[in-house]
């Protein structure tokens, strides 16, 4: 018998797909309009930053929540070309350092842990994300830490209780993702740093 259809993981491939185009056209309208006669306001730029966020984001979520079968592949220059973005329109950096081609769920799990960790630093701060032969390791890196325990208890320990809220909801998928690949996630959180290994 096959495997029921993961409905929420479709639901967020296709609302990622059908708010890129738009956002895109804003974008390509954005562009135009700076063309023109003091087309360059501040405000212009505002909207033109926004948008770039916004598609850095939608991105993001597509690889994050969206459907990924197990043979599916994704470049590096993309997952790099999505952080870059995001980087750009946050107080947070990112660095990634992986292979050429990495399979999509593999990195679908890295980029749910980095929302883990965005949630952890609110002050911003700087992320690194190496794939060698050991696996995954990434290291955060910030000024300050927020991080609450029955949250990240949720990581380890999947039964642990913890009130999750939707703009938490990456807590609960880490768990299923980890089993779903047969990983066993290693977290050390110290004072301004937080280390993961997968």
């Amino acid at each position: 018998m096959q495997d029921k259809p993961d409905l929420a993981a479709l639901i967020a491939s296709r609302i990622c797909h059908d708010l890129i185009s738009p956002i895109g056209a804003i974008g390509n309208g954005v562009e135009l309009l700076a063309m023109e006669p003091g087309g360059t306001r501040p405000e212009m730029a505002l909207i033109s930053e926004s948008v770039a966020n916004a598609n850095a984001r939608i991105r993001f979520f597509r690889v994050c929540f969206g459907q990924a079968s197990s043979d599916q592949r994704i470049a590096r220059s993309e997952v790099a070309a999505i952080l870059g973005d995001l980087g750009r329109g946050g107080r947070i950096s990112y660095m990634w350092t992986s292979p050429g081609d990495l399979a999509r769920r593999e990195v679908r799990l890295a980029f749910l842990l980095l929302q883990c960790l965005e949630s952890a630093m609110a002050y911003g701060g700087k992320v690194q994300v190496a794939k060698g032969e050991a696996g995954w390791s990434i290291l955060a890196e910030a000024p300050r830490l927020r991080v609450d325990p029955a949250l990240w208890e949720v990581l380890t320990e999947p039964r642990a209780p913890a009130e999750i809220g939707a703009n938490q909801v990456h807590f609960a998928l880490v768990p299923d993702e980890l089993a779903r690949q047969g990983r066993r996630l290693i977290t050390e959180i110290g004072e301004t740093t937080i280390k993961l290994t997968f």
